[in-house]
């Protein structure tokens, strides 16, 4: 791979990263809408079962059985039961917090990521590198400011989100490279789908036709969002990908603004602010950093970027 090669890839998972956060940030705006309307297991159960049923109506006429075809099933089930666990822990900890500081309390899942990347794999993580995701870390403690009054029992629940995304981002980072994008997302659907599906009778509810439309953005963008994930971690390393993440508090707090009328006071704008220069920050050191390695790019990649 050139080092032209090298950066055109990083920066489409650059892309793909910002454009699934977007995906992520009008979920939960959406999410938020219908948390008092509609019953928790079925609102996880359209979700996963949407998500089953587009990406097999997309991919199976082109592949066919293939789509099924895993040489690592265990990991697949991982990673389903692991965003299942998230999504029902986020449905519940959005009924009670603001969507904006609902994300920026999630956005401390970069920071565990890159460190499970910088102890678990050869990833290179650089000292910039780890000061943007700390300046990121620390934007996201402007917005939630502990010690407020949203840190209650309530509050528990999007910290125990972290620790369930960290080790769901993490994993998606590592399936991402040794299984097909498409066949993880069908999979980890069908998982959320036959989960759910157990329980599903016995909290069905009639909806009406705004709730169900509702339910259907849900499903788009939860579907959409977690595919290009996949596709960015196709394209990049984790550790490069990460401060991108933090995009996803601007657009949930604009989500947040404009469709429940939740104005961010002065100090969230600030921590916003301090985020947004972090992701930016990070662009402009994947380009630094690819232009250094001019040298044969054999001598300076890691093991696992082969196949990117």
């Amino acid at each position: 791979m050139t080092t032209q090669a090298s950066r055109d890839h990083a920066l489409q998972g650059v892309l793909f990263v910002a454009a699934a956060v977007a995906c992520f940030a009008a979920l939960d705006t959406t999410t938020k809408l219908v948390t008092t309307a509609v019953p928790l297991a079925m609102a996880v159960w359209f979700r996963y079962t949407f998500q089953a049923v587009a990406t097999a109506a997309v991919l199976l006429p082109r592949r066919g059985l293939s789509l099924l075809h895993t040489r690592h099933p265990w990991l697949q089930l991982l990673r389903g039961v692991l965003l299942l666990v998230s999504s029902v822990l986020g449905f519940l900890a959005l009924k009670f917090t603001p969507v904006g500081e609902f994300t920026a309390i999630i956005m401390l899942t970069p920071l565990v990521v890159t460190m499970l990347a910088a102890t678990s794999t050869d990833e290179r993580v650089s000292p910039l590198r780890w000061l943007l995701v700390f300046g990121g870390f620390c934007g996201a403690l402007i917005v939630i400011r502990p010690g407020r009054e949203m840190f209650d029992w309530s509050g528990v629940l999007p910290l125990v989100l972290v620790g369930v995304l960290s080790a769901f981002q993490f994993l998606t980072g590592r399936l991402a490279r040794l299984e097909d994008p498409g066949t993880t997302h069908f999979i980890t659907g069908l998982v959320g789908g036959l989960a759910c599906s157990v329980v599903l009778p016995f909290v069905w509810a009639s909806l009406s036709p705004a709730l169900w439309f509702a339910l259907l953005l849900m499903g788009v963008f939860g579907s959409v969002g977690h595919l290009l994930l996949l596709f960015g971690y196709t394209r990049a390393p984790v550790a490069t990908l990460t401060p991108f993440l933090y995009l996803q508090v601007v657009f949930a707090t604009l989500g947040g603004w404009v469709v429940l009328d939740h104005v961010p006071d002065a100090w969230a704008l600030i921590g916003i602010l301090t985020i947004s220069l972090c992701g930016a920050g990070g662009t402009w050191l994947s380009s630094l950093e690819s232009r250094r390695k001019a040298a044969p790019e054999s001598r300076y990649m890691p093991p696992e970027a082969e196949g990117i």
